[in-house]
């Protein structure tokens, strides 16, 4: 098979900045939490107070997740379900960091995930680095199941539609990795295996993580498998010029048939 006349080469490994341009045109509508404030303690004691303006947070964080108090930062929030809220913190305080927080209104239980553009690029190693917590909120008494790892999603196979522009395919292979192919967009014909982590929110609400080795970004999604079958994302990379850059992301899920293991299973 060859290569169409708007194929890219396989060898022009597109930059960060190339692919996600225009990769949340579909996303859903941004939220705005304005007037409001939440606390959230993770499963290690550290704890993140927040209050919301309209486009900024005053927060502070101690523990595993440190800022003073009165840090300030921009904020992104979505409603992906009436009482579930993505929020992302694209840090200006610090730079090469991000923030990730999803949290719901009715069971009370929230999760962080923390981004980090690493200084010096190590041979074998994604250059972005990710910390993942466990938490609750103070709005009310916990119920349901702690978010967590899952493997709920190994063997499945979808198609990720971002855009007119952007469709991608991901193949979850196990608890550690998934592969990926681009079938439309300006990475179309490149594809890899990169590091993955996938944990359960809720019932169809799932945490999706990658750390790509070929180009310093990884990103945060959640995925919505139940009735809605969307996904909200977010990236942290660095662009062609080599500094740190935030993106946007979201869009459509088609499932396209998954696979049962007989019996070895993967890791």
């Amino acid at each position: 098979m060859t290569d169409s006349p708007t194929d890219p080469a396989l060898d022009e490994w597109r930059t960060y900045d190339d692919f996600s341009a225009g990769i949340d045109t579909y996303r859903l509508p941004n939220s705005s939490l304005a007037g409001t404030a939440l606390t959230i303690t993770l499963d290690d004691g550290s704890v993140v107070t927040l209050s919301f303006g309209e486009d900024a947070v005053t927060w502070s964080a101690t523990g595993s997740i440190t800022a003073p108090e009165d840090t300030v930062d921009p904020y992104d929030a979505v409603a992906v379900r009436d009482d579930v809220l993505f929020v992302n913190l694209p840090r200006t305080s610090s730079d090469r960091e991000a923030l990730t927080l999803v949290y719901s209104t009715t069971t009370h239980r929230a999760l962080a995930v923390v981004s980090h553009i690493d200084e010096h690029e190590v041979e074998g190693t994604p250059r972005v680095s990710q910390r993942f917590f466990a938490g609750v909120t103070d709005q009310g008494e916990p119920t349901g199941e702690v978010p967590g790892p899952s493997r709920d999603l190994i063997g499945k196979r979808n198609v990720y539609r971002y855009s007119p522009h952007h469709l991608y395919e991901h193949v979850y292979i196990s608890s550690q990795r998934y592969a990926w192919q681009c079938l439309e967009g300006v990475q179309r014909g490149h594809g890899d295996m990169d590091l993955s982590t996938v944990w359960k929110f809720a019932d169809g609400l799932y945490l999706f993580c990658f750390r790509e080795f070929r180009i310093a970004v990884a990103s945060v999604w959640l995925h919505d498998l139940g009735y809605q079958l969307m996904t909200t994302g977010v990236f942290l990379g660095l662009n062609g010029e080599g500094q740190s850059e935030h993106s946007r992301g979201g869009g459509h899920i088609y499932p396209l048939g998954s696979v049962a293991y007989p019996d070895a299973q993967p890791v």
